[in-house]
C-alpha cells in the first residue's frame, strides 16, 4: 500500500540544521508541512543510540529525511578518515534501526555521488555502485554511506521497511561550510577568491591541475527533489537507489573562473600540482528521476551567486 505524507505527518528532518537538512526544511514549510520536528546536537548526539532510541520513543515521526552527516572535502577526508568513517556509521545505523524498531512509515536516506567507483563510466548510473575501487582520498566517507544505503536495502528486505536511498552529486547553496580546512571546492573557491578581493592579493593559490570535472547541484533542488520523491515513491518503486544531479559537469578551472567572475576578484589563478586532483569526473546519470518527472531548476551560475550572498552575510565575513 502506498504511504503518502500529508501535511499534518509527522516528518522528523535529522540534521536540520546542515546545508541539506536545511533546505528540506525550508521546502517542507513553503509547503505548508506543519508537523515537523527536530533534534539539536545539544539535545542529543545521533552518534549515541540509546539517546537517538529515546528521541524516537517519545516523539513516534511517521517520515523521516536522514540528511545529518559528518562531510567535507579531500583535505579533510585524508586527515581524518576515522572520524568520518565513525561518525557516519553510527549515526546511520542509529537512526535507521530505530526508524524501523518505532514503525516509521518512510526514511530517506540522503547518500553522495562519491560511493561510485573512482573509474566507474561516465555518466554514472546507479548500477556502477561496487563494480570497482572507490577513491582512495574519500573512501572512509564512501564505505559509510554505501553501509547506509545497505542498511536500508537489507531492512526492507527482512522487515518490510520503506526506506528508499538518493545518491545527490556535489551540493553548494546556503548554510554551506566556509571553512578552508574542512570545506567543498565550491564553497571554499567563493571564500579564497572574496578574502584574496578585499586584500587586493596579487593571485589566488587553489589545489591541483583544475582538470578535474565535478557536477554541482544547488541545494534548493536538491530539496525539492528528495519531498518529490518522499511524496511520490515507496520502495521499490525507485529500486535501491537513485541519483539525483543536474547532468551535466565543469572542470574545476571553469568553475574557478565562473566564480572568479561573479565575486569581481582582478588576479590572476596559480594552481599547486602537488596537491591531488581527485577523483577525474563525477558526473551523474539522472535518466531516473528525469524520467519520474523532476528536473533542476537553477543554474549553476545563478546558484553561485545566491550562494556568494549567503555567505556574505555570515558573521565573519570581512567587507569593505
Amino acid at each position: 500500500m502506498k504511504e503518502e505524507m500529508k501535511y499534518n505527518s509527522k516528518v522528523y528532518i535529522a540534521g536540520h540544521k546542515g546545508l541539506v537538512g536545511s533546505a528540506i526544511k525550508r521546502n517542507l514549510e513553503d509547503k505548508n508541512y506543519s508537523n515537523l520536528i527536530f533534534s539539536d546536537i545539544e539535545e542529543f548526539d545521533l552518534q549515541r543510540q540509546e539517546q537517538v532510541e529515546n528521541f524516537f520513543e517519545k516523539e513516534r515521526p511517521e517520515y523521516v529525511f536522514l540528511a545529518a552527516a559528518k562531510v567535507g572535502g579531500i583535505g579533510a577526508n585524508n586527515t581524518f578518515p576515522a572520524e568520518f568513517i565513525y561518525s557516519n556509521l553510527s549515526i546511520e545505523v542509529n537512526v535507521v534501526h530505530a526508524a524501523y524498531k518505532y514503525g516509521v512509515r518512510k526514511l530517506l536516506f540522503l547518500g553522495s555521488s562519491c560511493i561510485y567507483p573512482k573509474h566507474a563510466p561516465q555518466p554514472m548510473k546507479e548500477d556502477s555502485l561496487l563494480t570497482s575501487p572507490l577513491e582512495p582520498t574519500n573512501e572512509a566517507y564512501a564505505i559509510a554511506k554505501i553501509a547506509g544505503l545497505k542498511m536500508c536495502r537489507y531492512y526492507n528486505q527482512q522487515y518490510g521497511t520503506n526506506f528508499i536511498s538518493v545518491m545527490p552529486t556535489n551540493l553548494y547553496g546556503p548554510k554551506d561550510n566556509y571553512n578552508l580546512e574542512t570545506s567543498h571546492v565550491l564553497p571554499a573557491l567563493i571564500r579564497k577568491f572574496h578574502e584574496a578581493k578585499i586584500n587586493n592579493n596579487p593571485y589566488v593559490e587553489l589545489w591541483g591541475t583544475g582538470s578535474p570535472k565535478r557536477e554541482f547541484l544547488y541545494v534548493a533542488d536538491l530539496a525539492e527533489a528528495v519531498v518529490f520523491l518522499m511524496e511520490r515513491f515507496d520502495y521499490p518503486d525507485i529500486g535501491e537507489i537513485i541519483n539525483i544531479g543536474v547532468g551535466q559537469d565543469v572542470t574545476i578551472k571553469e568553475l574557478a573562473e565562473t566564480i572568479k567572475e561573479i565575486i569581481g576578484y582582478p588576479g590572476e589563478l596559480k594552481w599547486d600540482k602537488s596537491k591531488p586532483d581527485g577523483t577525474p569526473r563525477k558526473l551523474l546519470d539522472i535518466s531516473k528521476i528525469t524520467k519520474l518527472g523532476w528536473k533542476p531548476a537553477i543554474s549553476l551560475k545563478e546558484g553561485i551567486k545566491r550562494t556568494y550572498r549567503d555567505f556574505l552575510t555570515g558573521p565573519k565575513v570581512r567587507k569593505r
